[in-house]
């Protein structure tokens, strides 16, 4: 008699990311370099794709990353995220926790200051206009989650911004992810 065949199950750690954004602020950008950040380490694998309604400037969308050290095979829509990042205050609603899974940070574009340590605050909008002329929150955004995740890091960030985005935008997108860790880590 054979001894029964035991299936070993493993634990897929995907670490999902919501992205709350106006269309035109550049949520997809976001989530794209988020994943293009995250596979500069090898062995590790992103996912990273819009849902979005009417396409025109201004109005609401999402979009979703997937983080993992084992391929992603569910290519769907989240419903709930490990963080969830909303780069329009005007979007947060009033009860933001909805969509996140229990010991998951939302991180909102405000310059306001919330109560519960959940929520995160920066004032993305400020920082962008001081660095790049007008408020594009996306990459301000992107420093403060490399503060806020182990899963993210910020040379990846600077490397991702390097392959991914045109040379001429190369140096202020530094100075923006750059500011984002320097306001997060001073608000500690």
């Amino acid at each position: 008699m054979r001894a029964p065949f035991r299936i070993q199950r493993r634990r897929i750690c995907v670490v999902e990311i919501l992205w709350h954004g106006r269309g035109g602020q550049g949520a997809f950008t976001a989530a794209k370099l988020l994943g293009a950040a995250y596979c500069t380490q090898d062995g590790h694998y992103a996912l990273a794709f819009p849902s979005f309604g009417p396409e025109r400037r201004g109005a609401p969308m999402r979009a979703f990353t997937k983080l993992s050290r084992e391929r992603i095979g569910n290519r769907s829509a989240l419903s709930v995220a490990d963080f969830v990042i909303y780069l329009d205050d005007t979007l947060l609603p009033e009860d933001p926790f909805g969509e996140l899974k229990e010991g998951g940070v939302v991180l909102v574009n405000s310059a306001r200051r919330f109560e519960d340590p959940r929520i995160v605050s920066i004032d993305a909008d400020g920082i962008s206009s001081s660095i790049l002329g007008r408020a594009i929150p996306n990459t301000v955004l992107l420093g403060a989650l490399s503060v806020l995740s182990e899963d993210v890091r910020e040379e990846d960030l600077l490397q991702a911004i390097r392959d991914y985005m045109p040379p001429k935008l190369h140096q202020k997108n530094f100075d923006v992810v750059k500011a984002a860790v320097g306001a997060m880590e001073g608000g500690r």
